[in-house]
């Protein structure tokens, strides 16, 4: 079953269980996937939803910390809510050493010496933790793994 699979079959679950906050947040990311496949007229394959919800992930962390910087933790709640629901439909995250040892392989594979070599190292990382590891966080253990070749 796809992830797009998934996702719809939840939603029809929500609606019968009549659970509101999981039906709105699922309507959400149904509204950006079929956005995105109007746009790009493309079908979406899981990698691509992925993408999607992570993007949606972000902007609800973005939010979680502008809500409470402002008082506003009502609003607050409704966004971490709404998180736990979108990481439901993530992959099970790496661990740093993971992380780690997927970083080294391709500062080796791409043959980098230096912190000019980030772009050709991100490109091979990208594909292989895409949607299990923090790409910021991974970002940083390259500059820091270049910074010592």
């Amino acid at each position: 079953m796809s992830l797009k699979d998934k996702v719809t079959d939840d939603m029809k679950a929500a609606m019968r269980a009549r659970e509101t906050v999981k039906l709105g947040t699922i309507r959400l990311l149904t509204a950006a996937i079929k956005q995105k496949e109007v746009d790009d007229r493309v079908e979406l394959d899981d990698n691509m939803v992925l993408a999607i919800i992570e993007k949606m992930i972000k902007q609800r962390k973005d939010s979680i910390q502008q809500f409470e910087s402002g008082g506003r933790q009502d609003l607050a709640d409704i966004e971490k809510a709404e998180l736990a629901i979108l990481s439901a439909y993530m992959p099970v995250a790496l661990s740093n050493e993971e992380i780690s040892a997927e970083v080294a392989a391709a500062v080796a594979a791409s043959g980098a010496s230096g912190p000019q070599d980030m772009g050709k190292v991100m490109a091979i990382v990208k594909p292989r933790l895409a949607g299990r590891a923090d790409m910021t966080a991974v970002s940083a253990l390259v500059k820091t793994a270049l910074m010592q070749a």
